[in-house]
């Protein structure tokens, strides 16, 4: 699941813009609990929640922030806490809350199912087989009740971790996006434009 990284953007930081005209009272505010607020664990058991911070490491790893990761988990039990959805289900689906349980127990089943340990106790290369399997349909254990585990694998979780870790400022900065546009906007839409508060790709410098 993981990859070779290289930051296209090491000297941007987008936090730069927070007394810039670039951002308002309310961008800072917004921008700010994303930072300092993080939720508690209210909705995961703590054999969940660890469960799926591994999950998490493989998918999403961040080995270039070891001390200060994006976090992913705590926002993803808060909302299942707060029992919100994304407004649509598919026919298929349990629940949101329903499928991360089921889901979560199936991934360390399937797990011992293949290698006689759970998820969490395998080599980083054993564990990204197993979501390489529940992402292609190819499992092999009975713990799914019924759920198919490719749309759990990509409507569930890997929506829900992509859209947490892209909603950080760390993310932002990594892609070089500037984050809110409030209240100065962005004026050369065009492509291959950008607006001087923009950030620069290190290959253009």
């Amino acid at each position: 699941m993981s990859g070779d990284f290289r930051n296209r953007y090491p000297t941007y930081n987008v936090l730069d813009k927070w007394d810039s005209p670039s951002w308002n009272d309310q961008t800072r505010a917004v921008v700010g609990k994303r930072l300092h607020e993080i939720p508690e664990r209210r909705f995961f058991s703590e054999e969940e929640w660890n469960l799926a911070q591994a999950i998490c490491d493989r998918l999403i790893p961040q080995p270039e922030r070891p001390d200060d990761p994006v976090p992913i988990v705590p926002f993803i039990d808060e909302k299942l806490h707060q029992n919100q959805g994304n407004g649509f289900r598919y026919e298929d689906m349990p629940p949101q809350r329903d499928a991360w349980r089921i889901g979560l127990r199936a991934t360390d089943e399937e797990a011992r199912t293949r290698w006689q340990r759970g998820f969490r106790e395998l080599p980083d290369n054993l564990k990204d087989a197993v979501l390489r399997a529940i992402q292609n349909g190819d499992t092999l254990c009975d713990a799914w009740d019924g759920m198919p585990p490719k749309r759990f694998f990509s409507s569930v979780l890997l929506h829900e971790v992509v859209a947490i870790y892209y909603a950080h400022p760390a993310a932002w900065s990594e892609i070089g996006f500037g984050g809110p546009a409030s209240p100065r906007g962005y004026v050369r839409m065009q492509a291959n434009r950008r607006d001087s508060w923009e950030a620069i790709e290190d290959h253009e410098r």
